[in-house]
């Protein structure tokens, strides 16, 4: 009896290269470095101090539920191009070069404050590639991207929720909302300062958009996720309990738009997730506390700072806010830390992003002047909030 070979389909799993598994998962992993940083220092830690039933503790969920209604209203604004119109009329309004670069900047400032400084890079930083691209002045696209990112990163520093650290440390040491910003004041208008001065080196050459702009917002649609908007803020200044926010703001956007709810940034929230870990397993190492302590009670601003140029300034806040009681130098250093290296913070990382996509061939260029720029904010703000302190 003759044996029949056994044909196997072509697109058998045998025969698709170990490449085509691969990629996508490296894919992923350069689109989220940083929640790959922190789940890796996660697992390491928990190999140093086991998983029991003090881990519960680690969570604030008080942060990471803010954090999420926030991000869930801003996707929604975003997705009825509320931002984009807003910003859109404000820019067709300016004459010149010099004039548009102040508006993206201050709206990117301002927009910061109010949603967070990533979101208002992930919305703003498209809206700087359209008005240099539309008007033929893509030179200038480098430092007008590095200064929307400077301002991002220093904007948010004077609200509770303008950073992802400042509502961590805000709601970790309960600190009293008026409190808070009367610490940031003066850094705030310091670098309102700084980067107004850096937009005033461009020249006034005449710039004009020509398409017109398109779409009208929903007004039923916009009153309610400014409701929610609204809502999500008083959240966070803790005039409801914030399990009120958890309920009725996903709620509502699972009437209205489902997207919102799926474009959310989840890595960030699971970034925060991993760092809770890391931190609170390194706060249990007695080697580690005693070292952060001593190192804490010398210049807690100088530290912070410093540590955010390695480890960025979330799970910076996160992990000295376990050795620490000196949350006004921490709370500074963490919002200065921002500018500095390219991993300082998780919105410059979202903003060299957005230039390689555009200007593939000139990131080298773009590191050099991006390092110029944010080095020098780190150390003149540096030396300014070292006689605040």
């Amino acid at each position: 009896m003759q044996h029949q070979k056994v044909l196997r389909p072509p697109h058998s799993h045998h025969h698709i290269p170990l490449w085509e598994y691969i990629y996508p998962v490296g894919l992923w992993i350069r689109k989220n470095i940083v929640l790959t940083v922190a789940a890796i220092a996660a697992i390491l830690t928990m190999c140093i101090v086991p998983p029991d039933a003090q881990y519960a503790s680690y969570f604030d969920w008080k942060t990471l539920t803010c954090l999420f209604c926030v991000l869930a209203v801003v996707c929604a604004l975003k997705n009825i191009r509320f931002f984009t119109i807003l910003a859109r009329k404000i820019v067709d309004s300016t004459g010149n070069l010099r004039t548009s670069v102040l508006t993206l900047v201050y709206i990117t400032f301002i927009g910061s404050m109010l949603i967070a400084n990533d979101m208002a890079l992930l919305t703003f930083l498209p809206l700087g590639y359209f008005v240099l691209s539309s008007t033929g002045k893509e030179k200038h696209m480098a430092f007008v991207f590095i200064l929307q990112n400077i301002a991002a990163n220093l904007g948010g520093m004077l609200t509770p929720f303008g950073n992802p650290q400042n509502l961590y440390i805000y709601t970790k040491f309960q600190i009293p909302t008026d409190e808070f910003m009367w610490i940031m004041l003066l850094p705030f208008l310091a670098a309102i300062a700084l980067i107004t001065l850096c937009c005033l080196f461009f020249p006034k050459e005449p710039l004009s958009i020509k398409e017109p702009c398109e779409t009208r917002l929903p007004v039923k649609r916009t009153l309610v996720y400014l409701i929610l908007f609204v809502l999500s803020i008083v959240i966070v200044f803790r005039i409801i309990p914030y399990q009120i926010g958890l309920i009725v703001i996903p709620a509502a956007l699972l009437w209205l738009d489902r997207k919102a709810l799926r474009m959310v940034d989840y890595p960030l929230l699971l970034t925060f997730v991993c760092f809770f870990i890391f931190s609170g397993n390194l706060a249990r190492v007695p080697a580690v506390n005693d070292l952060f302590s001593a190192l804490l009670e010398k210049n807690t601003l100088l530290v912070s700072a410093l540590s955010c140029q390695i480890i960025s300034n979330v799970p910076t806040a996160i992990l000295l806010s376990q050795f620490t009681g000196d949350y006004p130098s921490l709370l500074l250093g963490v919002n200065i830390g921002g500018t500095g290296t390219i991993i300082a913070s998780l919105a410059s990382l979202i903003t060299f992003r957005e230039y390689s996509k555009h200007n593939p061939g000139r990131i080298g260029s773009y590191l050099v002047k991006f390092s110029a720029l944010n080095f020098s904010f780190l150390i003149v703000l540096l030396l300014f909030c070292g006689l605040l302190v």
